[in-house]
């Protein structure tokens, strides 16, 4: 038998075989989920991304008739928990939650990562903008951000920032500031919110910027006093506190804001990435789920995959540049 007749014997089961092959994903796909869901936050329990994670998964296990289980994959300034889902099988059983830093800012503060975010994950939806804003304890002499400027300006070195990370938002205030107004602030990096938050309320660190969600409550007792939040609206979580806009400061490093995303890999089928994409929107858009959202601080979204791959190109840019002009680099 010559090597062509050979080839036309052979063919016909080669067609059986990628016919059966792609009839088998197609069913995979149509009958997802079949199993349990995973979705993994890059830091430990009890902060507000994993609150974020559970109330989600909570709402879809109801709609997907699946179990949707939160896994706390710390460390490293969110790399452990991307990389894993990077590198998962993309079949939309391992999902991750991310806020920005991972995604967006890692790019620029660590000198190699083992995943691209812009190759190795797509986009499912963004479930919600977290509002920051920006904080001081009750002994500086400040009611707006013009006068915390001064008032730094005035006692070079008094004042210290403290942050959750290098390159972190907090941080690229501080540089902000010092860089474009002439201020002498100290940095003061902790390991999250709530350390940091108990040495603002002592007076060991002066300012901040952080969560609404954890800042608000100290704020509304007077322990704190808020400057002013980012964006070009005020947040709902603080509707009396003035943004940086109000007040005449707009240039990207008070205008910027960045959602909570929900991630897969980046060869996940798109039958998959939509359907999850569409059960997001419908328990964000959920008025309980809307309130338990404000009530932590953040502005419930819950956009298409379109949308939110747009938001992100969009952001990515000007993040990068926020970061890069800390002058951080990490190992």
């Amino acid at each position: 038998m010559n090597r062509f007749s050979y080839r036309a014997l052979r063919a016909p089961g080669l067609c059986f075989v990628g016919l059966h092959l792609a009839a088998g994903a197609a069913l995979a796909q149509a009958d997802y989920p079949s199993k349990p869901i995973r979705i993994i936050v890059q830091y430990q329990a009890g902060g507000s991304a994993d609150a974020l994670a559970r109330l989600v998964g909570d709402g879809l296990a109801k709609r997907l008739k699946q179990p949707v289980l939160v896994e706390n994959r710390s460390g490293a300034g969110g790399i452990i928990g991307t990389d894993y889902v990077a590198k998962s099988a993309p079949d939309g059983y391992t999902v991750l939650l991310s806020v920005p830093g991972p995604i967006a800012a890692n790019l620029a503060l660590y000198k190699k990562l083992p995943y691209d975010p812009r190759t190795d994950l797509r986009h499912v939806s963004d479930i919600a903008s977290t509002r920051t804003i920006m904080v001081v304890h009750p002994s500086v002499p400040a009611q707006d951000f013009k006068g915390l400027v001064e008032a730094v300006r005035k006692a070079p070195g008094k004042y210290a920032m403290g942050s959750w990370g290098p390159g972190v938002q907090p941080h690229q205030m501080q540089v902000f500031m010092d860089k474009t107004y002439g201020t002498q602030t100290l940095h003061a990096a902790y390991k999250g919110e709530s350390p940091m938050a108990v040495d603002l309320l002592s007076g060991v660190i002066q300012m901040t910027v952080g969560s609404i969600s954890t800042f608000q409550p100290y704020v509304a007792a007077g322990k704190l006093r808020a400057i002013a939040v980012p964006g070009a609206q005020r947040a709902k979580a603080a509707p009396t506190v003035p943004t940086f806009a109000e007040q005449g400061y707009k240039d990207d490093m008070f205008m910027l804001m960045a959602p909570t995303s929900l991630l897969v890999p980046a060869k996940t089928p798109d039958a998959i990435v939509e359907k999850l994409s569409r059960e997001v929107a419908a328990v964000v858009k959920q008025p309980e789920v809307q309130r338990r959202i404000e009530d932590m601080g953040a502005e419930p979204i819950g956009n298409t995959p379109a949308e939110a791959s747009a938001a992100y190109k969009a952001f990515l840019p000007v993040s990068l540049k926020l970061t890069r002009a800390t002058g951080v680099t990490l190992d």
